[in-house]
């Protein structure tokens, strides 16, 4: 299995999460037409105002990397940038479980 999985964490500027979440979704809804995505959830904690947290699992890094450079995508990141205070993002080898 050579699937690419990622957690990214966002942290929005005070105010800006439900702004962010919102442009996230509309990324989430655009996954539906890539080739390759397989998961991509937006989460938001309960215990973290400015939070927002992305899962997402691909086929492989190679769709991932193709998937930044659709128009869709580069609109939705230049309209996200200012919204976000900070990237975390951990990179990963899914290897098994529902959903996958």
């Amino acid at each position: 299995m050579s699937e690419f999985g990622l957690y990214t964490k966002f942290t929005a500027h005070d105010g800006q999460r439900d702004v962010l979440v919102q442009i996230l979704l509309e990324a989430a809804d655009s996954m539906a037409l890539v080739d390759g995505c397989d998961l991509y959830v937006v989460n938001i904690p309960d215990d973290e105002p400015n939070g927002v947290w992305v899962t997402e699992i691909w086929r492989d890094s190679v769709a991932h990397d193709a998937s930044l450079s659709l128009d869709t995508a580069m609109a939705l990141i230049q309209r996200a940038r200012p919204l976000i205070a900070r990237v975390n993002q951990i990179k990963l080898r899914p290897v098994g479980g529902k959903g996958i």
